[in-house]
């Protein structure tokens, strides 16, 4: 076991996300010298607790990372792009989960049970993919690796604390307002930059950021792109739906791909059992099936649905559920870290 210490910093500390890679932290008893928690000037001051001691919460800064070793960024891709080359002049090692850097050439786009390899490549930056894009490969890359895969169609049913605390907030709220009979008043869906809100309680919006050129939102172009990144495969065809759902925890995703080579669909099953970080929920008579409420607050990936296409003697349907602020992105960046402080543990 390595003995060595690290100055730990996290940025973002007081976000959802940051709270989740704070409790991880400490959980797993990460070797931590010292524990820098960054925010932005509101939340600067304030104290938190992690293992037993008091930390004030600092406000991000060029010069916070002075004697720094890993950084985990959690705090907006804007806040990234600002900060995280001065933490890597310091010499950090900056674990980003924003989409700052995902498809920068130099920067790996690491899920460690997919590509692990690739950390060796960082230049003092290694990025967190997508949630939905993390979960998704996390249960594909050993149906990839022993069938090929040729095309994916993904349709997603994301929770609304993808979009922050403050959606969650309003859906909670708009859900006691439309239950009293009242207006919803929409104020953050689907992008709080838009002008134009749609209500999320008792609704489902095919919308999860900006709309591009192409008629693709933002989110689902990141799908498209990461997945071809991560399994460094160009040729692989990738086409994504991504919909917001009234879940407060838990991406859901319905995907259907073509394997290049006949397949076995117990063979399938025992791939994904045998998996790491993956769960086989898959018990159509016993009505057993991956849920959000089941996976809400748990590290691995869910699948289960698992049968073969009607109409394409190659196609599999799968339906995979994983914590969006836990493996899709806490998780994946504390077990990045993991992987660097001490890899022959990890």
């Amino acid at each position: 076991m390595s003995t060595q210490l690290f100055n730990v910093a996290v940025v973002g500390a007081t976000g959802a996300v940051g709270e989740q890679i704070r409790r991880l932290l400490e959980e797993r008893d990460f070797p931590i010298a010292s524990l820098k928690l960054l925010s932005s000037a509101r939340s600067a001051g304030s104290t938190i607790i992690f293992k037993g001691k008091p930390v004030t919460v600092e406000e991000a800064a060029p010069d916070s990372f002075r004697g720094v070793d890993i950084a985990l960024f959690s705090a907006g891709g804007e806040v990234s792009k600002a900060l995280i080359p001065h933490a890597v002049e310091h010499g950090a090692v900056c674990i980003d989960n924003t989409n700052a850097y995902r498809m920068d050439p130099e920067t790996p786009l690491v899920v460690p049970e997919v590509n692990i390899d690739k950390i060796s490549d960082h230049r003092g930056i290694i990025a967190n993919p997508n949630c939905s894009t993390i979960q998704m490969v996390a249960a594909l890359k050993p149906i990839y690796d022993r069938f090929g895969i040729s095309r994916i169609i993904v349709s997603t049913y994301q929770a609304v604390s993808g979009a922050g605390a403050s959606a969650v907030k309003e859906m909670l709220r708009q859900s006691s307002e439309v239950l009293s009979g009242n207006d919803s008043n929409p104020a953050i869906l689907p992008v709080s930059s838009l002008p134009v809100k749609h209500q999320i309680a008792f609704n489902v919006i095919p919308q999860i950021d900006k709309f591009q050129e192409n008629g693709f939102t933002l989110e689902e172009m990141k799908m498209i792109r990461e997945t071809q990144k991560i399994l460094d495969d160009d040729s692989l065809e990738v086409t994504a739906t991504c919909v917001r759902v009234p879940v407060v925890y838990g991406h859901s995703e319905s995907v259907y791909v073509e394997l290049k080579n006949d397949f076995d669909i117990e063979e399938i099953k025992a791939l994904l059992a045998d998996a790491p970080g993956v769960v086989l929920v898959d018990d159509p008579s016993g009505q057993r099936y991956p849920l959000a409420t089941d996976a809400a607050g748990k590290n691995e990936v869910f699948v289960g649905r698992v049968r073969r296409d009607l109409s394409n003697p190659r196609g599999l349907n799968l339906w995979i559920v994983s914590d969006n602020l836990l493996k899709g992105a806490a998780w994946n960046a504390v077990q990045i870290a993991e992987y660097i402080a001490i890899p022959q543990q990890a």
